[in-house]
């Protein structure tokens, strides 16, 4: 099998495909996963570039608390970022969803603020209802199949996981070097083929760097309460789980595999760069502009305030007020600090100072 492939990649490289070496990590947690990850966003980052790798997603538990460092990190390093998070279901599913568009991402922010608020604070709560209730339609989810589980239970796992995502779906391939990837590598393309589920290669990365493995291990013991000689079978069995060189996942996985992270990579096209303040529209009437509806409301605060008549000396410096704010485009800021006093003054609470 290994040399065939062997063979498959020397004839690949002499006909001038490089794209399928191509390498995009799409599963890695960073140390915002609390006492799991042993590595900063921006290391992980900054790690593979150095490597040539041509995208990086930042996959945290329940959360995208460490995207903004990454991003920062990316546009530095010029390597893409690709945004989504890590899920472990109550019946034990695993999965990761990634933002394909803005859409996406605020399909998964709503569902990570969902999974937190009926949890303790630190903790979360997802269950297969919460998933179908979210219509998570703008995610690529990638599952990441619990070997320990009998066939019966995973091939329920994976009718129901295709049933929510259809096309979207992909079984995510991890291979840490632990003696059983081949066996582990033909029973996932068993289950793909028998589902029609497409695989693709994924890391599980932990840390940026081999040398993290004493910290990741310490972070381990304090999760578990343990001394960390006392890990046993909760520690890993060895430091794979780091951001390992093209070079060496090319040895570990099929080409099928490698091919179909570029495909996914292509379809993740969100960025932090897109988002701006979003107001909301009831703040302006229908028919009205909000740069018109503050200068009405305006309008109406210098008759209450001046009711003999505004000197001609504050309407000017009214006007030049309005004028800034709409060359900012501020408007929308000053119709919700209008529409929190006057719900303030509703129920008899003084006006709040304003800050500076």
């Amino acid at each position: 099998f290994f040399q065939a492939e062997d063979g498959i990649r020397a004839l690949v490289r002499s006909r001038g495909l490089g794209d399928v070496y191509k390498r995009q990590e799409l599963h890695c947690i960073t140390n915002f996963s609390f006492l799991r990850g042993a590595s900063f966003p921006e290391e992980l980052v900054e790690r593979a570039k150095r490597l040539g790798y041509e995208a990086i997603a930042i996959t945290d538990e329940c959360s995208v608390s460490g995207v903004v460092r990454a991003h920062t990190a990316a546009k530095e390093s010029g390597i893409k970022l690709i945004i989504g998070s890590e899920f472990l279901l109550s019946d034990g599913c695993q999965i990761v969803l990634l933002a394909t568009n803005k859409v996406g991402y605020g399909q998964l922010c709503h569902l990570i603020t969902c999974s937190r608020r009926y949890a303790e604070k630190g903790d979360y709560f997802v269950d297969k209802s919460m998933i179908e209730e979210n219509l998570l339609a703008d995610c690529i989810v990638l599952w990441v199949p619990d070997l320990v589980k009998t066939d019966g239970l995973l091939l329920n796992e994976a009718s129901w996981l295709k049933c929510q995502f259809g096309g979207r779906l992909w079984i995510a391939v991890e291979l840490f070097m632990r003696g059983d990837d081949r066996l582990r590598l033909r029973r996932l393309e068993k289950l793909g083929l028998n589902l029609k589920i497409p695989l693709c290669a994924a890391g599980g990365v932990y840390m940026h760097d081999v040398g993290r493995r004493i910290l990741q291990d310490t972070v381990t013991a304090i999760r578990m309460a343990k001394k960390v000689d006392e890990l046993g079978f909760d520690a890993e069995s060895n430091g794979q789980r780091y951001l390992r060189s093209r070079e060496k996942l090319g040895k570990l996985f099929p080409i099928k595999l490698m091919q179909a992270t570029l495909h996914i990579n292509e379809k993740c096209r969100f960025s932090l760069d897109e988002l701006t303040y979003e107001y909301p529209k009831e703040l302006v009437p229908p028919g009205y502009t909000a740069h018109g509806w503050l200068r009405e409301l305006t309008q109406i605060g210098i008759c209450q305030r001046w009711p003999q008549g505004i000197s001609q000396k504050v309407l000017k410096i009214v006007e030049h007020e309005l004028q800034l704010i709409k060359v900012l485009s501020y408007e929308h800021y000053f119709l919700t600090v209008y529409d929190i006093v006057l719900f303030l003054s509703l129920i008899h609470i003084s006006e709040p100072t304003r800050p500076y």
